[in-house]
Parts: C-alpha cells; structure tokens; sequence
C-alpha cells in the first residue's frame, strides 16, 4: 500500500518546493535591460570617431576638432562602451584650450566659458565612471577648476 502513494507523495513534494522557486524568477521574459543594448554600427562608428579624436587630442594638439569629434559621440551614442574616455579628452581638450593651448584658437567662447565646459565633462566622469582609469587624472583638474559642479536640483 505505501509503494501506491510514493508517487503522489514525490509528485506533491516537487510542486510544494519547486514551484515558488520558478515564480521567484520574477520578469525574465523582458530580456535585456534596453539601455545596455549597444548597436555594433554605431559602436564602430564611434570606436572611429574616438581614434580620431584621441589623434587629434595627443598628436595635433588640435583641441577644437577633438572636442567636436567627442561631443558627436555624446549626442549619438550616450551608452558608448568608451564614454568615459570621451569626456576626459573632452574636458581635457576644453581646460587647454581655456589656458590658449593647442594649434586651433576658439573664437566662441570665453576661457571661463571653456573651463566650465572642462568641468561638465569632468563632473560626468567622475560621478557616473567612478572605476575609470581616466578618473584619476580627471578628479585632480577637477580640484583646480573648484571641485566637480553640484547636482542640479529638480525642483
């Protein structure tokens, strides 16, 4: 008689303990998180333009073109897997430019206008990359600007 009710038994077992553990999976149906989803072009593209702009940053001295070249990666491609690059060369091309460094003169804009520009970029590698190896360099131009910019309050 036992050996009739064994496999009701197991049968009861596996869906008292098993069950609430395939519940507890919660939403992984959803698939990725749609922020950490980078497209191959676009990354190719911009793995170019940084190339680029790290050439025109180190090499050329040409600190207009390197920020022009790091504020399109910025506007295209937000979650760039090298963003935190971009902004160091984007800020560090924006403070020597502040201090009339470089082969390119910027008409536009003050060097205060420059330097605040120097600390946006710096301030959003420091705050969102805090691993970065570029973080480093980037929070000791930030002592020198005054320290990284204040959160913007929402009110």
């Amino acid at each position: 008689m036992r050996n009739r009710f064994l496999p009701l038994v197991v049968l009861l077992f596996v869906f008292l303990v098993c069950g609430p553990a395939v519940y507890a999976q919660g939403g992984v149906r959803s698939g990725p998180d749609p922020s950490t989803i980078r497209d191959p072009d676009l990354e190719k593209d911009s793995l170019h333009n940084l190339e680029v702009a790290r050439h025109y940053f180190k090499l050329k001295k040409a600190y207009v073109a390197a920020i022009k070249r790091c504020e399109e990666i910025i506007a295209g491609n937000p979650n760039f897997a090298r963003i935190d690059e971009v902004l160091f060369i984007a800020g560090e091309s924006s403070l020597r430019l502040a201090e009339s460094k470089g082969k390119q003169k910027q008409s536009k804009l003050t060097p205060d206008q420059l330097r605040d520009g120097a600390r946006d970029y710096l301030t959003q590698l420091a705050v969102d990359h805090p691993n970065s190896p570029f973080n480093k360099d980037a929070e000791e131009d930030l002592r020198s600007l005054g320290g990284p910019k204040p959160p913007v309050s929402k009110q």
